[in-house]
């Protein structure tokens, strides 16, 4: 038997996909992506939320524990410049030092200059106090004045840390922040 004349061959079997199937793929790709999208965009700003609000908390440590280990007040400061935000542990006055779009901060006066964190735009996270300022007497670590620091993202979440007059701090979040205790 000639197998070059066969006229009874089977088909062969198509394999890849046609164009219809890729297109109809890229379009349902395109549609779960879509919905997945705000999800990932309020996980991403959780995220930033929580590591700001943790940088927050333990920078208010740092300043009582630098004011007793170097005997001296030191003072953490906050500061709204436009789109930026941010707070700066210094020694000195208030009014002394101040950030502007990036660190470090200025200062004057003899004042220093210790940390300096920037929250910008990017960021989608800021920070506001209702306190300019507030100091830590070396002496017993206590903090005068006291002060609620919120840390606020773009979809208006917000964590806030509660410094009472023995330097302590209480971190809720008003808005069920996922990892912090309702206020």
């Amino acid at each position: 038997m000639d197998t070059k004349h066969d006229t009874h061959r089977r088909p062969r079997r198509q394999t890849g996909f046609s164009l219809i199937e890729a297109m109809v793929l890229v379009a349902v790709t395109a549609v779960v992506a879509t919905a997945a999208l705000p999800s990932l965009v309020a996980f991403i700003d959780g995220r930033r939320l929580d590591a700001a609000a943790t940088a927050l908390a333990a920078d208010i440590q740092f300043v009582r524990t630098e004011a007793v280990a170097r005997n001296q007040p030191i003072r953490i400061s906050f500061h709204a410049d436009g789109a930026n935000t941010c707070w700066v542990v210094h020694t000195g006055a208030a009014a002394q030092c101040s950030c502007g779009d990036a660190a470090p901060a200025v200062c004057s006066g003899g004042a220093v200059e210790i940390k300096t964190v920037v929250l910008g735009a990017a960021d989608r996270v800021s920070v506001r106090a209702n306190v300019a300022s507030i100091a830590f007497d070396p002496l017993h670590g206590t903090s005068t004045p006291t002060g609620t620091l919120r840390l606020i993202d773009t979809g208006g979440r917000a964590v806030h840390h509660i410094v009472n007059v023995m330097g302590r701090v209480r971190s809720c979040t008003p808005a069920g922040v996922s990892g912090w205790r309702a206020c």
